[in-house]
């Protein structure tokens, strides 16, 4: 009878929980691997800014033309980052991930030698879809190869890449094309994906359920959603285009923009009906919308695109404002921004132990309160300002953006389902990537704006009626003239009353840069509200906690 007991309850005994995949290889080794070709992508995303001119001295083009190196990279980029963890799904990720490190470092080397500018071009669409994968993958390995009390360490690492590489990028193209040759700002990628080509291959694997998604998309044969995929091309290709090239034509006065615009406004509303529909069908949409039905997912994503937005907005504003304004070299520039880069090197690991004790919501919440201060404290920027006050400057918010990249990840990333970490990476990638875009033009078309609207309000006084002023202008001249006949030599009048209009422009272009950064300061300052809106994480929360 006791036997029985037994028996019944050993029966009835519920089965031990299965233990969750872990990869072979130590996971920081994986993290390493991973975050080689991501650093190296992301670099270039900013290296090439600097050898534009080079670049269009070289291949006889004009730098107009030349600025499609840029957006060509930019538009491929922005149509696969959503689209990889649809791919993902029919051929795997580890072998996406290879792919996409292949094509980047084929598509490197011809870059490299291209003999045109349209070669060149073609070339740069070729390695923007090829590094557009790479950054989403290894958000999904990470959160995949480590237990949730580790992720926010491993994404300490990832942030690493996607942060610090726009910092150094600049520096390290200018160095590249003023010592050597632009062509090798291209070469550089071969080597580095070669060898992570070959850790990949030794060292990266799929975990189960991956090879599970892909055995059940390839019954039957794999079907692609090339209507999706159309809808989606025509959508963020049409965006970036506008973005990179709006100012530049004058938004709606150029045919060109408005039309892309209506095909990015169509294209976006029929690419939800299509996507929405494929959901209801039982099809695998390539842009997984159900992840804003979270709140958590939904306003990290606009988190994310504030990041990229501030990020990418003041990489670009601070070496622009200290080379038009302040006389610096481009190398000089670029060491304005390096410490900053070292200080997040140095916050990141902190901040990736603090998101596994701490609520991610405190950490955003510090780091946009720091954020928001930086960029009060950099509202001071002047004409007379030293390079050691830029430097301090741009550390302060540096320390802001550290506490921001982690913690936005581990909220995006609670209650998502393990099968649907990729999108959740492309999405979130997507969102910085746009912001980074939204950021650069938005600096772009307000910095012309609100110059012209300085010069308008201070030239006022600049009249010939005015005393005070044709006082200035005598008073100069006389300076200027020595012996050409006295301050009231034609040319004499003519050259200070050119001197006076350039330091107008100067003051007027300088309170512009302070009027931009005022907008940044607005920007992040409105999302300290938010996050009142994202649900309490469960404690020891952290990405894929909710699986």
């Amino acid at each position: 009878m006791s036997a029985t007991a037994t028996l019944d309850e050993t029966t009835s005994a519920p089965a031990a929980p299965a233990q969750p995949w872990r990869p072979k290889i130590n996971p920081w080794v994986i993290a390493m691997t991973v975050t080689l070709a991501t650093f190296m992508e992301v670099l270039d995303t900013s290296i090439a800014n600097v050898a534009l001119p080079h670049i269009a001295g070289g291949l006889g083009a004009s730098q107009d033309e030349a600025t499609w190196v840029l957006t060509a990279y930019l538009v491929a980029n922005a149509i696969i980052l959503p689209a990889g963890a649809y791919m993902t799904t029919f051929i795997g990720r580890k072998k996406f991930y290879m792919i996409c490190v292949a094509l980047f470092g084929i598509s490197s080397a011809l870059c490299g030698l291209a003999p045109s500018l349209p070669l060149l071009v073609f070339f740069r669409i070729l390695q923007g879809v090829g590094g557009g994968g790479l950054a989403p993958s290894e958000q999904a390995i990470l959160a995949d190869t480590f237990p949730p009390e580790k992720r926010g360490q491993a994404f300490a690492m990832y942030g690493l890449a996607v942060v610090v590489a726009p910092a150094i990028g600049p520096t390290l193209g200018g160095w590249i094309t003023d010592n050597y040759d632009w062509r090798w700002i291209f070469f550089l990628n071969v080597p580095i994906c070669l060898v992570s080509l070959f850790l990949t291959s030794r060292i990266v694997e799929d975990p189960p359920y991956v090879h599970k998604q892909v055995a059940e998309a390839q019954k039957g044969g794999i079907k692609l959603d090339f209507l999706g995929f159309a809808l989606l091309g025509m959508t963020f290709g049409s965006l970036e285009f506008v973005l990179d090239k709006g100012q530049e034509d004058d938004w709606f006065s150029s045919r060109a923009i408005t039309f892309f615009i209506v095909l990015m406004v169509t294209a976006f509303i029929t690419m939800i009906w299509w996507e929405l529909k494929q959901l209801r069908t039982g099809h695998r949409p390539i842009v997984n919308l159900t992840l804003f039905k979270r709140p958590n997912f939904s306003i990290s994503f606009i988190l994310m695109f504030v990041l990229g937005f501030t990020l990418y907005g003041t990489t670009i504003l601070i070496p622009q404002f200290v080379q038009t304004l302040l006389g610096y070299t481009a190398e000089l520039a670029g060491k304005v921004l390096s410490p900053a880069g070292f200080m997040m090197m140095a916050m990141m690991p902190v901040v990736g132990f603090l998101s596994s004790k701490v609520d991610p919501r405190k950490l955003i919440a510090f780091g946009f309160t720091s954020l928001t201060l930086s960029l009060i404290n950099m509202a001071r920027l002047n004409l007379d300002v030293s390079y050691g006050t830029l430097v301090i400057m741009r550390m302060f918010q540096a320390s802001g953006l550290a506490f921001l990249f982690i913690p936005i990840n581990t909220i995006a990333y609670i209650g998502v389902k393990q099968s649907e970490n990729n999108d959740v990476s492309g999405l979130t990638n997507l969102a910085r990537n746009v912001g980074g875009s939204c950021g650069t033009a938005f600096m772009a078309t307000m910095l012309t704006r609100r110059i012209a609207a300085h010069e308008n309000s201070m030239i006022r006084n600049l009249t010939p009626g005015d005393r005070n002023f044709m006082d200035r202008v005598h008073s100069f001249a006389d300076s200027f003239a020595g012996g050409n006949g006295g301050s009231d030599s034609q040319g004499a009048l003519h050259t200070a009353q050119a001197y006076i209009y350039n330091l107008l422009h100067r003051q007027a272009s300088a309170l512009a840069y302070i009027d931009v950064i005022r907008y940044l300061t607005i920007f992040c300052a409105l999302m300290l509200p938010l996050l009142f809106l994202i649900p309490r994480p469960p404690k020891g929360a952290s990405p894929s906690a909710g699986h």
